[in-house]
């Protein structure tokens, strides 16, 4: 753990991924309205800087903070940790919630499809988890919650590597659980149908998919901030299936 003190103490700590939008954004207002110092990071600081907005016109004395971080980038994702420790002095809660869902036939799954959704989906949970692993085992106590996909469990034709990163995001999951236990940290997974977000926009006009038969984010990160909390008593490496409607 960082051995300065920190510029922001806080009781609790947590820090969401994919936090400019959707239900990054979402788990950060929730996670700060349950009274937890938040960080919110991702790769564009503009739509960060939008979420510490949003967040603060619900809380205005909020403890939030919106970081930059390409977390497909392993050394970027240890300044990210240390940054959040000198500022708030420990971490209590980690939301893996980055996601990418490229939707393309095997044949048309390019190296760089390949690469940018094993990188985005998979390695920056295992970056992440990493990351704060040793701060969770000095504190004794620390909960991580993956997003993963109802995908993982059926993908629809098209989600043939983003299914298979999420599959590893569930086998991980349960990994970490069963390592952390001794130390009493928890690692549980959400495991999404459709979200009304522009992720799945971008694959599914609203013919196909409308928006009644979807997730609203906030029902999601509700999830998410129940298992990190410890509101919602959930088995250690649980893959909790939460379909559309």
């Amino acid at each position: 753990m960082n051995k300065t003190p920190p510029t922001h103490p806080a009781a609790k700590a947590a820090l969401v991924t994919g936090a400019g939008s959707g239900v990054g954004r979402e788990t950060a207002l929730l996670m700060a309205d349950a009274g937890y110092a938040v960080v919110l990071t991702g790769r564009t600081q503009a739509t960060l800087d939008e979420s510490v907005a949003y967040i603060r016109e619900e809380m205005p004395d909020a403890a939030v903070h919106a970081h930059a971080c390409d977390v497909t980038d392993s050394k970027a994702v240890q300044v990210l940790v240390e940054a959040t420790l000198g500022r708030f002095g420990r971490i209590d809660a980690l939301a893996n919630c980055a996601g990418s869902a490229p939707l393309q036939p095997i044949t048309r799954m390019t190296d760089d499809i390949i690469d940018a959704a094993i990188d985005v989906n998979l390695k920056s949970v295992l970056y992440l988890t990493r990351a704060v692993w040793t701060t969770f085992r000095s504190q004794k106590s620390g909960a991580v919650c993956n997003v993963s996909s109802m995908a993982s469990i059926d993908p629809f034709v098209g989600f043939n590597v983003y299914a298979a990163a999420k599959a590893g995001v569930n086998l991980f999951t349960k990994a970490a659980a069963d390592e952390g236990k001794r130390f009493n940290l928890i690692a549980a997974a959400v495991a999404p149908g459709a979200i009304e977000t522009a992720m799945l926009r971008q694959n599914f006009p609203e013919k196909m998919i409308p928006p009644a038969k979807t997730l609203d984010p906030l029902t999601v990160a509700g999830v998410i901030r129940d298992v990190l909390t410890g509101a919602r008593k959930v088995e250690l490496g649980e893959v909790i299936p939460l379909p559309s409607p």
